[in-house]
């Protein structure tokens, strides 16, 4: 019980940016003003926080605010992309303090080889005592087997198989390491250095390739049983849709791809039919020439961007029904490309079609993180893992 104190303290310390006192960290835990006066001083002799401005809030003596020593602790995120390897290396409050980016290696081993090189490179580069790193966070495409570390075929990564990803990036960095699916590191970025305020339960709608959700609940990652919740792929959002793989029309999934999109621009004439779009980074570069043509004002790419961004909006919309969620967040890099048609087809189906609109609203917007989202979320993977006070652990 003392621990998972201490994690609330902590917790509350890291959401208020400006600092908190003594006395509203009291009124925030519903801890007494003994255990908070004691957990603190655990925190500032352990190094974690430090006494800022002493400050006048109402009546009374001033009170000293409290706020986290930044460089008290550190932790590393690698996320792992059919086209890109991204590093960030966090300090405690979530901040990126470096980062890098490499072309994607062809094969695993290859991808675990520029991590580690990555890795060393950041730290040196940070000029930081690698005593104060707390762990490597990895995300990687799913399915992910969390119990034994492996990611399971992820799709456009050729040759991976059943690949013991987090055992071999350990190996090879000599750090603690775990690894976390990407739409589930994107909801940890969001809720580490993006939206701290967050209280309710907020949906996180990741889009690389394809699409994926995660969830969150009182600022707490819902990863499901086997930390594979959000496979969203074969919800069906329009019957007249693109026809998708499993036999069925309009699957969320189809209607997100890159494949799906770049091809339809293909046989619209946006873009010419020789366009090279065999490869991930071929299909990545042909995507960002729609997106371009769309910003130009093509009508033609306009009404594709909007088209996938409707059948999205109401994929999201459906769960977030289910969910009762109160906010809803984009994420990747197709994510912020498609952040304007997401945003305002997401707001008109929440405004027309939610079974829940009567009671409340549902905040819509784009990622606070950007396009590091995958990496910082890795690294926050840790960062929660060490800091974020858990009920469940409670009853353990």
């Amino acid at each position: 019980m003392g621990d998972y104190n201490q994690r609330v303290v902590l917790d509350q310390i890291r959401r208020t940016r400006a600092g908190v006192s003594r006395v509203e960290l009291v009124s925030a835990t519903g801890l007494s003003a003994q255990t908070i006066s004691n957990v603190v001083s655990r925190l500032v002799e352990l190094g974690l926080v430090v006494e800022g401005d002493r400050q006048i809030l109402g009546r009374g003596k001033p009170r000293t605010m409290l706020h986290l020593r930044a460089g008290a602790g550190f932790a590393l995120g690698a996320h792992i992309d059919p086209v890109l390897v991204t590093l960030a290396l966090v300090d405690l409050t979530g901040a990126v303090r470096v980062q890098s980016v490499v072309e994607t290696p062809h094969g695993p081993d290859a991808v675990v080889a520029a991590i580690a090189e990555q890795v060393a490179a950041l730290v040196d580069q940070a000029a930081i005592d690698p005593a104060l790193i707390l762990g490597l966070g990895v995300a990687a495409p799913g399915p992910i087997d969390a119990t034994r570390g492996h990611v399971i075929h992820p799709p456009l990564l050729a040759g991976w198989g059943d690949y013991p990803l987090q055992e071999r990036v350990a190996t090879a960095t000599g750090l603690e390491t775990v690894i976390e699916k990407d739409v589930s590191a994107a909801m940890a970025a969001e809720l580490w250095q993006g939206q701290h305020s967050l209280a309710g339960t907020t949906l996180c709608a990741y889009l690389g390739f394809g699409i994926g959700f995660a969830f969150s609940r009182r600022g707490e990652l819902l990863p499901g049983t086997s930390r594979n919740a959000g496979e969203i792929g074969h919800l069906i959002v329009d019957a007249d849709g693109p026809e998708c793989d499993c036999g069925n029309r309009g699957c969320i999934g189809v209607s997100a791809s890159l494949a799906t999109l770049v091809g339809q621009a293909m046989e619209d004439g946006i873009l010419p039919t020789t366009t090279p779009h065999d490869t991930p980074r071929q299909l990545d570069a042909a995507m960002a020439e729609l997106v371009a043509a769309g910003a130009a004002g093509n009508e033609d790419a306009i009404a594709i961007l909007a088209t996938s961004a409707r059948r999205i909006a109401r994929g999201i919309m459906v769960v977030a029904d289910l969910l009762d969620a109160d906010h809803v967040v984009f994420g990747g890099v197709n994510g912020d490309r498609l952040a304007p048609y997401l945003i305002a087809a997401a707001s008109t189906e929440f405004a027309s079609h939610a079974s829940l609109r009567e009671l409340h609203g549902v905040g819509v917007g784009g990622s606070a993180v950007g396009t590091w989202v995958g990496a910082v979320g890795a690294a926050s993977i840790v960062l929660d893992a060490a800091f974020t006070p858990k009920a469940s652990t409670l009853v353990e």
